[in-house]
């Protein structure tokens, strides 16, 4: 009896937590907009581009993600992801030209702060407002 009875609040336990996870290709909306539109202002690699896939659990949106048709670019691939709240944004490229480049940009008191990673030219790179503010090879 206890082994039944620890078999159904296992169940129970498990029916109540799960969460169902859909995504919608649709416009941005004005505040991923808004940031996109603030980022692309300093840093132009990063692709303005209304369509977002957001991806919603119950009803609230848990990412959001960007998907480019490449053919005809110099990019292999090229990501871009908005992070819930709309303040932070993780990007990630690739090109025979620059190889691997990934890191974010986030907004921080009305500035738009950006850390970039260069797998190619082992580089660690800070930029504040568009204008380097820290640069470290490794």
């Amino acid at each position: 009896m206890k082994k039944f009875t620890l078999l159904l609040a296992l169940i129970f336990t498990t029916i109540s937590f799960s969460q169902t996870i859909t995504s919608k290709l649709e416009d941005a909306n004005v505040a991923q907009y808004a940031l996109l539109t603030k980022v692309n202002e300093y840093y132009p690699d990063i692709t303005l581009n209304k369509a977002i896939t957001n991806f919603y659990a119950d009803g609230k949106i848990i990412d959001s993600q960007q998907q480019f048709d490449l053919k005809g670019t110099k990019f292999s691939s090229y990501k871009i992801g908005i992070e819930p709240d709309n303040r932070k944004l993780l990007f990630e490229y690739i090109s025979d030209e620059t190889g691997k480049v990934y890191g974010d940009v986030q907004l921080f008191k009305g500035n738009v702060l950006r850390t970039t990673f260069s797998e190619k030219n082992n580089e660690i790179e800070v930029s504040l407002n568009g204008k380097s503010v820290y640069l470290k090879k490794i």
